[in-house]
C-alpha cells in the first residue's frame, strides 16, 4: 500500500525537493502551502503522516499541531516538525505541541526519508486486535482506544504507544534509553528528553481520571507503570 505524505512548507522550492525525494522512495505526496490548505488537504487525502514547517504565512506549525491534536479527524495522524530552528527548547517545544519527531533544516533527503519511514513503523506496530488493561484502564489496540472507567480517554500517537507498552510490563522500572529502544525503537535518533515530554504529555491526557498516577517516576532511575501508590 502506497502511503501519502502531506508536505506543509510556504516555500515552493522546498516542497518541490521533498515531493521529489518521497516519490523516489514510493510515496504518495500532497503538497500545502499554508494551515488553511492543510487542513483542506486532511479532509479531502486523510494523509498517513504530516510534514509541518514550523513557520507558515498563516498560523505557526506550532499552533497548528496543537489544533490537529484536539481534532478527530487528526489527532492519531503522526506529525514530523520541520524547521530551521536547532536549539534543544525549540525541540521540547515542537514535541509539546504533538510533534512525534522533529527535523532541522537543512536536512539531507535520505535522513528525512529514514525518520519518516521510521515514525510509520512505529504507528503501525499499534495494528492488531489485542486488548489490554488493568484495574480501570483498557486499552483496545487496534481501534487504537484508551478507556479509564468506560470513558475514553484521547492520546497522540506517541502516547498512545508509550502507555501501550507501559501497561504490557507493568510494576518494573525502565530508564529512559530503555524507553527509546522500546517505544521509539533503535537507532531512532531522538534526545532522551522526549521521553520526559510524551510522559508529561500522557499524564496530562489522564489528568482526573484517576489513572494518571499509574505512571510513575522513580527518582534517579527512571518511570514505571504501576496501580500501586
Amino acid at each position: 500500500m502506497t502511503r501519502t505524505i502531506l508536505v506543509v512548507d510556504d516555500e515552493q522550492p522546498i516542497r518541490e525537493m521533498v515531493e521529489f525525494s518521497l516519490e523516489r522512495a514510493g510515496f504518495n505526496v500532497v503538497e500545502a502551502a499554508d494551515g488553511a490548505e492543510a487542513r483542506v488537504a486532511i479532509a479531502d487525502q486523510r494523509p498517513d503522516l504530516i510534514l509541518l514547517d514550523w513557520m507558515l504565512p498563516d498560523v505557526s506549525g506550532l499552533d497548528l499541531a496543537r489544533a490537529l491534536r484536539r481534532e478527530n479527524l487528526a489527532r492519531e495522524i503522526p506529525i514530523v516538525m520541520l524547521t530551521a530552528r536547532t536549539e534543544e527548547e525549540d525541540k521540547v517545544r515542537g514535541l509539546d505541541a504533538g510533534a512525534d519527531d522533529y527535523v532541522t533544516k537543512p536536512f539531507g533527503p535520505r535522513e528525512l526519508i529514514a525518520r519518516i519511514k521510521a515514525v510509520l513503523r512505529r504507528a503501525a506496530g499499534d495494528a492488531s486486535d489485542e486488548v489490554l488493561g488493568t484495574g480501570p484502564l483498557r486499552i483496545e489496540v487496534a481501534a487504537h482506544r484508551v478507556l479509564v472507567h468506560d470513558e475514553a480517554v484521547h492520546l497522540g500517537a506517541t502516547e498512545f504507544r508509550l502507555l501501550k507498552f507501559f501497561v504490557a510490563h507493568p510494576e518494573r522500572v525502565y530508564t529512559r534509553e530503555q524507553l527509546l529502544d522500546h517505544v521509539w525503537g533503535p537507532n531512532v535518533y531522538v534526545e532522551e528528553r522526549t521521553v520526559d515530554v510524551h510522559i508529561r504529555r500522557l499524564r496530562k491526557a489522564l489528568d482526573g481520571t484517576g489513572a494518571e498516577r499509574f505512571v510513575q517516576t522513580v527518582r534517579g532511575a527512571g518511570y514505571r507503570f504501576s496501580t500501586r501508590d
